[in-house]
């Protein structure tokens, strides 16, 4: 039964706009590093993603190009990472191997987080993306509501050694993928459990102490929110970075409901017909879409 002040369990993330200054190094990057297809390039706006497991075109990135802006002064708030999932392990060596011998300036890190696998790295403007596979559900462990996660060091050399195969990378651009979860920076905590739980309608799943995790139906999360580097930070200017970052709800009735709850919330929200836009305390911009509408 669904609790109408939460979001339902079919809630899932949609692609993450970024603006950027150099769309083609941009493209090439998230093409040949990340291995995502470039589904459109028109009107300085490019679009890249994989296809899902019945073949549609999943749309992950969208890079808009805005040379005359600016990068944001350091410790703002904005994108921590995109969290790109992929379906199996040799899916996910496979799009490490791309990244790590076409671009291997751009990797930062590696964790077993209990109920993922991932690695991190850097996209050439300084956004934040991390590339993961989840374990089965039925390996992860709650207390309390909460769910186990932890960091662990994962040796990439070896994850790659285990789990690339020449299938994978030779179909990694028609193998299935979609946004996980999204990850940002922000100035406090609280507020962010304010919004994104109390207003928004998403669960928290975890929480270590500047950071906060949330989801909807039980996954481990959908969103997440820190001050690792963004604390006291006020809201955004326009800047180069995160753009937009995109919800998506199973039914029109599922996203009637939402709106109602912002609006009763005092969050204003924008309706064009096709989706429903607001910002975030810090003017992170947030649109909910929902199949069929507009």
């Amino acid at each position: 039964m669904h609790t109408p002040d939460l979001l339902a369990a079919d809630t899932g993330m949609g692609a993450v706009t970024l603006r950027v200054a150099n769309l083609d190094r941009m493209i090439g990057y998230y093409r040949e590093g990340v291995g995502l297809s470039l589904f459109s390039n028109e009107g300085g706006v490019a679009v890249l993603g994989r296809p899902s497991a019945s073949g549609v075109d999943v749309p992950i990135v969208v890079l808009e190009h805005e040379p005359s802006m600016q990068h944001a002064a350091p410790h703002e708030a904005g994108l921590f990472h995109t969290a790109i999932l992929f379906d199996t392990k040799a899916d996910l060596a496979a799009a490490l191997y791309s990244v790590a011998t076409k671009y291997p300036q751009t990797f930062t890190g590696s964790a077993d987080h209990l109920v993922s696998v991932a690695f991190y790295c850097t996209d050439p403007e300084g956004n934040g993306v991390e590339l993961y596979w989840d374990r089965d559900r039925t390996e992860w462990s709650w207390t309390h509501g909460m769910v186990d996660m932890a960091t662990e060091y994962v040796d990439p050399n070896a994850f790659l050694q285990e789990h690339l195969t020449a299938t994978a990378l030779e179909s990694a651009a028609a193998r299935p993928g979609r946004v996980g979860h999204v990850h940002l920076s922000v100035g406090d905590v609280d507020t962010a459990r304010a919004f994104y739980v109390d207003q928004l309608g998403f669960a928290t799943t975890a929480g270590f102490g500047e950071a906060l995790f949330v989801s909807a139906g039980g996954y481990h999360h959908h969103m997440a929110m820190n001050t690792w580097n963004s604390r006291g930070a006020g809201r955004r200017q326009l800047a180069l970075g995160l753009g937009l970052v995109r919800i998506e709800v199973r039914g029109t009735d599922d996203l009637g409901a939402l709106v109602a709850r912002m609006r009763d919330t005092g969050v204003q929200t924008a309706d064009d017909g096709r989706t429903v836009a607001f910002e975030d305390p810090w003017a992170n911009r947030i649109e909910v879409t929902a199949p069929g509408r507009g």
